[in-house]
């Protein structure tokens, strides 16, 4: 009978990952420079090798990451987005819908988003490269969120059950931009103006019966008033 070695030969040593692991540190530095220079810079004026100059590491690294200039700025849009979007069933269809105003104008005028989609703005505009992403990543997911809060108000009474959901989206978010793009104030006051005109026409007949009206002056007040 052959004779079997009770020790074990030992097993080959195992070949390393090719390439180096993916750092976050530099995933996060990327993305910072890439934020800076573009709100300095803009869009057309940026070069990737002075971002990565600023990161601290390779235009390689970048590469690696991004496949280009738009991929990166796409990359840093939902990133700043994704915490905006989201809207919370409260059981209140107009503190819903309010919400749909003021979490697009914080996102625009509070955090850095706002400067961000200024400069890229023209960009979305006319270059498909990222504009087409955009529109199917960022404002789709916009769009969704706000079209559950419009159809959450139809289930509850409060929406026509004919309202247009693509429509009412846009009449809710689109004076956010417009102003965004040509001036004008992103307050309280005009969110609150935005969804009371929304509401005035969507607004189911039994919901809009039953909304409280101020009395009637009396007599004394009328006559003071005059």
């Amino acid at each position: 009978m052959a004779y079997r070695n009770s020790v074990q030969e030992p097993s080959p040593p195992r070949r390393a990952p090719r390439g180096r692991p993916r750092s976050d540190r530099a995933h996060r530095a990327i993305l910072d420079a890439f934020l800076t220079r573009l709100i300095k810079e803009g869009f057309a004026g940026l070069r990737l090798e002075h971002v990565a100059a600023d990161a601290g590491v390779g235009k390689a690294t970048i590469y690696r990451r991004w496949p280009s200039k738009e991929a990166l700025a796409l990359d840093l849009l939902m990133q700043l987005a994704a915490p905006h979007i989201a809207i919370e069933d409260v059981g209140d269809t107009r503190a819903e819908l309010l919400a749909s105003v003021t979490n697009a104008m914080r996102a625009v005028t509070d955090t850095p988003f706002g400067p961000v989609i200024r400069a890229l703005l023209s960009q979305i505009a006319i270059n498909p490269a990222l504009g087409d992403p955009f529109r199917a990543s960022v404002v789709q997911r916009r769009r969704d969120e706000v079209a559950r809060v419009i159809a959450r108000g139809i289930d509850r009474g409060d929406l026509r059950a004919d309202a247009d959901i693509d429509v009412a989206t846009e009449l809710l978010v689109g004076p956010v931009y417009f102003r965004l793009m040509f001036g004008g104030e992103l307050s309280q006051a005009f969110a609150e103006r935005v969804v009371d005109s929304v509401l005035r026409g969507y607004a189911a007949p039994a919901a809009r019966a039953s909304k409280p009206t101020a009395p009637p002056p009396s007599t004394s007040q009328a006559e003071l008033s005059r």
